[in-house]
Parts: structure tokens; sequence; C-alpha cells
């Protein structure tokens, strides 16, 4: 099964290149490292939105090149059913060009029952290219954050 990075920006071949493609392309390079970065992760929720919505885990570390999984728990704590929406944002934002997430929920819209209580995972990337911009220098820790909305009853 071939994953594509979502880069966004202009439609350039190497933009729709499969994480292992990237991978294997970097590994004949012959570049190893040892840099861990620490990807730490926030959640929140709009006023008005009555979810209780988490990471599973606070951190985790992950070298340039490699990719990692982590997830997020939502609950609906009202007594009727609610659909959400998240948005993302990756911090430093210099950064957030070298993070590509592979799967994802959101923009997704997720519908939770009174009660109800989900997982999402997130699938993700940090490009290897990181490593070799001197702009990521000292940069060793990335935060990423969701903040779930409630979607508009029509």
């Amino acid at each position: 099964m071939l994953l594509f990075l979502c880069t966004g920006g202009s439609a350039k071949p190497r933009d729709m290149e499969s994480v292992e493609e990237k991978i294997a392309r970097h590994e004949k390079d012959g570049r190893v490292t040892s840099r861990e970065i620490a990807v730490q992760f926030n959640a929140d929720v709009a006023d008005g939105m009555p979810w209780k919505f988490i990471p599973t885990q606070r951190e985790v570390r992950v070298k340039p090149g490699e990719s990692a999984l982590a997830f997020y728990t939502a609950e609906n704590r009202s007594s009727t059913p609610i659909t959400g929406i998240s948005t993302y944002n990756v911090t430093p934002m210099k950064a957030a060009v070298y993070f590509n997430k592979i799967q994802c929920f959101c923009f997704e819209e997720q519908r939770l029952l009174p009660g109800e209580q989900i997982d999402m995972p997130v699938f993700f990337y940090i490009d290897p290219e990181f490593e070799a911009d001197p702009k990521m220098d000292g940069i060793n820790n990335l935060i990423l954050s969701y903040t779930f909305f409630k979607v508009s009853d029509k």
C-alpha cells in the first residue's frame, strides 16, 4: 500500500511522492540521523462545544524520516448528538512545512451520540529534509494542536 504525502502548494511531481518513495530516496542518499524531535500534542474545544477532547499521549519522539502514530480521544458530554469538525496547526510555524499528516481526522465531520467516546488516529511523518535545513537548527520540539468546533445544525 502506498501512502501519499499531502504537501499542498504547487503541483510538482515531488509533491505526490509516496512516503515509501521519499524514505527510500533519503536512505539511498546515505543520510543517517540521530536527532530526535519531540512532537507534543494539544487539544482544545471551541466555546459552546460540549465535548471532552484530549490527546491520548502527551508526546511522541520521532526522527526525521520516520512516521509515527498518535491518538486523540473525543467524548460527547451532552444529552444530544453533536457533530464536530477540527482544525489543526503545527508550531513553530517555520517547521510546519516539514510536518506531514498521512492520515488524520481533521476537516472531517465527526458525529457523536450522547455519551459516546471515540479514539481518532493521526498518522504523521517528519520530512527528513528537516534536518538539512539550517533554519531548523535548535528546533527539537513541535506542537500539533487541534481545536474541535461544533457544526451548525441545518
